[in-house]
């Protein structure tokens, strides 16, 4: 017993002051999220201790989860996330797919797809806004008056402003955002397998589609899910960009992060850290698999 006290008790206090960080700031923080989401703490009074605060348990998650707001929160959440990940996931591709190819000016090319992973959401924000207006006709202003300019009147719609498909405009900037993140990765996977496997699959007469479908492809698939987790957990949190380019209180382009915003913004925090709650969960059930496939595949 001494002797391992001895072997593991430098380690151990060379780690100590992260582990008590993380587990006080994360892992503490997190449980009392959750102990504030079971609780009827939904006041400006309750919230500063003037009043009490009772526990209702899972009141607060069966009231969200059956109001039909949060679901079209969720719904907005799900429409962002699918659109989200399938643009990324196409245009970096596809970028990187051209890019493994011998291309003039390439170290341009990746600056320019990369560039706008470089500016802020908020940022960005502003300029889609204008972008994305809804005005139509004389008042037409950003896509909406180029494609007037074009001929294109027929593309001409409300964009963010569409009540049941808003939230699909504000994932168009996101695409533009971090599908040159998308690119790089997958970038890094072509530049990653062997020149020994091409040219052997050449050399058996491979054709360059062949070479493509049954050596370059399934050596990706590890940096393909690496990138859908990425983005995936990245949209799920979804909340700066939505917020610059709408507003809060807009109905069409809500989604959980802004209600937990609206929740706290309004001093009803047991709802906040509710909504925070469901969204821990989703995120887990979206990493918690791809960590276990990962320590898997690492024993192996």
């Amino acid at each position: 017993m001494l002797n391992k006290l001895r072997r593991l008790g430098p380690p151990l206090l060379m780690l100590a002051p992260s582990l008590i960080l993380v587990g006080v700031f994360v892992y503490g923080l997190i449980a009392a999220n959750f102990a504030t989401s079971f609780t009827d703490d939904h006041t400006a009074a309750q919230a500063v201790g003037r009043e009490p605060a009772a526990f209702v348990w899972f009141t607060n998650y069966l009231d969200l989860l059956a109001s039909e707001d949060f679901q079209h929160s969720l719904m907005n959440l799900v429409l962002y996330t699918v659109v989200f990940l399938a643009g990324t996931m196409i245009m970096g591709f596809l970028w990187a797919w051209m890019l493994d190819k011998p291309v003039k000016g390439e170290g341009l090319f990746r600056s320019v797809y990369l560039f706008p992973m470089a500016v802020s959401f908020v940022a960005s924000g502003v300029v889609w806004r204008w972008l994305l207006n809804s005005n139509q006709g004389e008042q037409a202003s950003g896509l909406n008056r180029l494609f007037q300019m074009v001929g294109l009147d027929a593309l001409q719609n409300n964009w963010w402003n569409n009540v049941t498909f808003g939230i699909i405009a504000i994932a168009i900037p996101a695409i533009w955002q971090l599908s040159g993140y998308v690119m790089a990765l997958f970038l890094a996977g072509f530049r990653g397998i062997p020149e020994e496997l091409r040219e052997a699959a050449r050399v058996d007469g491979a054709s360059e589609w062949k070479l493509y479908r049954y050596v370059l492809f399934p050596q990706l698939s590890p940096v393909a899910l690496s990138a859908l987790i990425i983005i995936g957990h990245m949209s799920l949190k979804a909340f700066d960009l939505i917020m610059s380019i709408s507003k809060p209180a807009n109905y069409q382009t809500k989604v959980p992060a802004v209600d937990m915003f609206v929740f706290k913004s309004s001093f009803d925090y047991a709802n906040a850290a509710a909504v925070g709650s469901i969204l821990l969960i989703i995120v887990a059930l979206v990493i918690v698999p791809y960590l276990i496939r990962t320590h898997r595949e690492e024993k192996r």
